[in-house]
């Protein structure tokens, strides 16, 4: 049953969060660290697993044990699934909120049944919202609450990770060193990416791109590798012939990853739509040039005064590849195809030692900080008003003792159960 309803506030003091915690994905970072914030902000939180989201969870060492300790039940009425909506299991008697996200122009029609029968969705960004909106969701029911970025973990001052390509060179000698952070998933675009530095740089080049691969089922390494090889002949050409290429597939800590960053000067990312891109927000808060496309959440934080945006244009989503089950969310939408003359342009422009737009550091630190990202959390979810409870009501009948007519105080054995909701 639906209980949502935005009347008068309701203090926030503890809360049920469900979500990948335990997860390497996008998904189990922003629930570890809006986890994390809520807890300073003095909400208690009862934090629960969700370990369906990746069959491959953190490794041990990696763990935070703190996020293990929050098991308390907690009393309060809001329940916040992160999550895709067909993965929520409402909670019964309890305001069930999804914080969720989509990385095209519509969602599916199994994901607004869902929705609708969820008290409050929240996503992080103007383009999700249009996407709900436009698939039938009613906007009543979908807020915008942004995530947010840890600037003194991403400040630009860590150590740089030592890095040494295939024949020993030290990454470090490289005067133009771009990176990117993906999934190793078909909406990430990542041969795009290559196909675009293999047909912009030179061997001479003193640039190099390095690829830091999620990858987190079994085979998709191997995988991507026979993708490589061949777009190798599809373009005639090796990435040996070009500036160095080089592929990072470890798994690293959140305590590893600033010093990927620190590790490069430029970011890339070529992807065909994007529910918010914590990577993007994270190098741009270390200090890195921005080369994104300009389309989707990128549009919620990033401009061309302080980013190289790249055209892109609205195209269907013909063939996703990949996970059958994830095709069939993008089934009718349509995504953004980022342009590759764009784009090659503005790898070259870089390594050539051309002015860049302003660092976009300074913005993203001061408007989207995990304190302000809990912050709007914390107000969304205030407005939604307790459940009712259902109550018994005892009425009280006469009691005929013989012939004698009593009024009886004690209730019945069988209480009539009044529906007052």
């Amino acid at each position: 049953m639906q209980t949502n309803r935005f009347l008068e506030n309701m203090p926030l003091d503890n809360l049920t969060v469900i979500g990948p915690f335990r997860g390497p994905t996008g998904y189990g970072h922003h629930v570890r660290e809006f986890t994390r914030e809520l807890h300073n902000q003095g909400v208690a939180v009862e934090l629960v697993d969700l370990p369906e989201w990746s069959p491959h969870p953190l490794p041990e060492h990696l763990r935070d044990p703190w996020f293990d300790s929050l098991r308390s039940p907690v009393s309060g009425p809001v329940v916040l699934h992160f999550c895709m909506p067909h993965q929520v299991v409402p909670r019964q008697a309890r305001l069930n909120v999804n914080y969720t996200m989509f990385e095209a122009t519509r969602i599916c029609r199994l994901w607004v049944r869902q929705n609708r029968k969820h008290d409050l969705v929240i996503v992080p960004t103007e383009s999700s919202y249009q996407a709900w909106i436009r698939s039938g969701v009613p906007a009543e029911r979908v807020r915008i609450s942004p995530l947010g970025i840890n600037h003194v973990v991403f400040s630009g001052t860590a150590a740089p990770l030592e890095i040494h390509l295939e024949n020993g060179e030290p990454l470090s000698r490289r005067r133009t060193r771009f990176l990117n952070v993906s999934a190793f998933d078909p909406r990430k675009n990542l041969l795009g990416l290559l196909r675009v530095w293999m047909k912009t740089t030179r061997a001479s080049d003193d640039a190099v791109l390095v690829m830091k691969l999620g990858s987190y089922s079994r085979g998709r390494d191997e995988l991507f590798r026979r993708y490589v090889a061949a777009l190798e002949v599809a373009m005639g050409k090796s990435v040996q012939d070009v500036a160095p290429v080089h592929f990072l597939y470890d798994t690293m800590s959140d305590a590893d990853m600033p010093r990927l960053y620190a590790a490069a000067t430029h970011y890339v990312s070529m992807s065909f739509g994007e529910g918010w891109d914590q990577p993007m927000m994270e190098a741009a808060a270390s200090g890195l040039s921005l080369i994104a496309p300009n389309h989707s959440a990128y549009t919620a934080y990033l401009d061309s005064s302080i980013a190289r945006l790249i055209p892109s244009k609205e195209t269907p989503v013909r063939y996703y590849g990949g996970d059958p089950a994830t095709a069939k969310l993008f089934a009718n939408a349509s995504w953004w195809e980022p342009d590759e003359d764009a784009a090659m342009a503005a790898i070259r422009s870089a390594i050539d030692g051309h002015p860049t737009p302003a660092p976009a550091r300074d913005r993203i630190v001061r408007d989207f900080t995990w304190r302000q990202a809990a912050s709007r959390l914390i107000g969304i979810l205030s407005e939604l008003k307790a459940p009712k409870k259902r109550r018994w009501f005892f009425l009280r009948f006469p009691l005929y003792r013989g012939g004698a007519t009593k009024t009886g105080n004690s209730p019945p054995a069988n209480p009539v159960k009044l529906d007052r909701s």
